[in-house]
């Protein structure tokens, strides 16, 4: 439950509800940003939930409901009246209408659609071509758009009629005759030109455009990378569809983040927008159980790769001291490669084709890593371990001990880099998501790699085949 403030807006609201007093939680509800007012809704029990929403009515219900997480859209609307949902789907922008059209059911989509309006209704059919997470899926047509043959003074009437619906005039982009994009204006160029001047002596160009085809995490690094404000979306013909503005990047990076942590870390399923606590143990049971078992068969093949080895540890069980941290040591530092690579495959630093130089770039890594590594531990083993440990309790002496650990340790630092590395770009070049095939498989795998390393380098050097 939000925390109560007693000169908060938002405690007001809290009392108002709990007394059940309509006239002020209206007063309440409009004080309070719709961001809170959304969130504060996902944490109601559905009584207070219906109060709120016929008391607020449609008109500030709106941008309420383009905030909800996308389970919680449909209950909502289902709690106005036919001639309120025509007011409330009508003042939401063309992208959040059609936010709310991909997200509840097919029925619902079907009663929604027909309280629309001739206008909203072409909009959201057209919007509804692309998918979901694409530019055209996340744009916004309501955009400032002038065409290159205006006067100042024609243009600014043209904006001044449209200024309610653009979702910003930051930017003002310029059309041909057939709709194509050649170019953009700011603001202020028009408001330091004089009437007369033709659009086309202070227009610049439109250099950075993105395919409403694209995806739209490719659209959000275009917004950032070029730190815009607006970045125009358009077809193969280059004709001006909508725009993505700065905000929509935001939650789209966010969007992406918060999957990619959540696939790095086994958890499967669609991502969902209800906070931690509002979603049920059932549906975080389901998210995560299906890696857990997975990788618990998986990791069967480590405990018979130790059974099949038991015999060495049997002839000197104090190398069991040295495994755990040999196979952890593989884990580690491929999972820091996975997830570099990840991060920068995100970030459109690198592609497939770079494998050959990533391997070598990671190898080089790897080894330098190892041998640091391998290093402290011969020393440890050498100089500290024989005043714990008085004897290796087998034929062999403590500095071939080391030798034989470090080793070890060197090629499966090594082995586990390359592999971190290399294992997101072959998950990409098969189609699969990287951070679904890279951490969780990573792991395991190098689990049973680091045991067979281990046991093969030390078997070797000390000979106890």
């Amino acid at each position: 439950m939000v925390e109560e403030l007693d000169d908060n807006p938002l405690g007001e609201l809290l009392r108002a509800l709990d007394a059940s007093d309509c006239s002020a939680l209206l007063a309440a509800a409009e004080d309070v940003h719709y961001a809170d007012l959304a969130h504060l809704y996902e944490n109601l029990d559905d009584e207070k939930r219906d109060l709120l929403l016929k008391t607020i009515g449609p008109e500030l219900a709106t941008d309420l409901v383009a905030e909800l997480p996308y389970p919680l859209i449909e209950e909502a609307l289902d709690h106005f009246k036919p001639a309120q949902l025509r007011v409330l789907l009508g003042n939401l922008s063309d992208d959040d209408r059609v936010d709310v059209f991909q997200v509840v059911s097919e029925e619902a989509q079907v009663r929604f659609f027909s309280l629309l309006g001739p206008r909203d209704k072409e909009l959201t059919r057209n919007l509804l071509k692309y998918e979901e997470d694409t530019a055209g899926g996340r744009m916004t047509t309501q955009v400032g758009r002038i065409t290159a043959d205006m006067t100042v003074k024609q243009a600014i009437t043209v904006l001044r009629r449209d200024r309610e619906d653009a979702e910003t005039l930051a930017r003002i982009f310029v059309v041909d005759e057939q709709g194509r994009l050649v170019g953009k204006v700011r603001l202020r160029d028009l408001a330091f030109s004089t009437w007369d001047t033709p659009i086309f002596d202070i227009m610049e160009p439109a250099d950075e455009t993105i395919l409403a085809s694209a995806d739209q995490e490719e659209a959000a690094r275009t917004l950032s990378k070029y730190d815009l404000i607006v970045l125009p979306v358009v077809d193969e013909f280059h004709h001006l569809l909508g725009v993505l503005t700065y905000d929509d990047a935001l939650e789209i990076l966010q969007e992406e983040s918060t999957e990619d942590i959540e696939k790095l870390s086994g958890i499967g399923g669609e991502q969902s927008e209800v906070s931690y606590l509002n979603t049920s143990v059932l549906a975080q049971y389901r998210r995560r159980v299906s890696w857990l078992v997975g990788l618990a068969f998986l990791s069967i093949v480590s405990g018979y790769v130790m059974f099949r080895f038991s015999e060495v540890l049997e002839k000197a069980f104090v190398l069991a001291l040295f495994l755990p941290m040999v196979v952890a040591a593989g884990g580690n530092s491929g999972g820091q490669a996975a997830t570099m690579v990840i991060r920068a495959m995100a970030l459109g630093e690198i592609k497939t084709g770079n494998a050959l130089k990533i391997a070598w770039k990671e190898a080089r890594t790897g080894l330098s890593l190892g041998l640091t590594l391998g290093a402290t531990m011969a020393a440890f083993v050498s100089f500290l371990l024989p005043h714990i440990q008085q004897k290796t309790g087998a034929d062999f002496s403590f500095p071939s001990l080391a030798l034989a650990v470090s080793l070890a340790l060197i090629v499966q630092v090594l082995s586990a880099t390359v592999m971190g590395a290399l294992l997101p770009i072959a998950a990409r070049a098969i189609r699969l998501d990287p951070a679904v095939v890279s951490a969780p498989s990573l792991a395991s795998t190098v689990d049973i790699s680091g045991m067979l390393i281990y046991f093969a380098v030390v078997g070797a050097v000390l000979n106890l085949h």
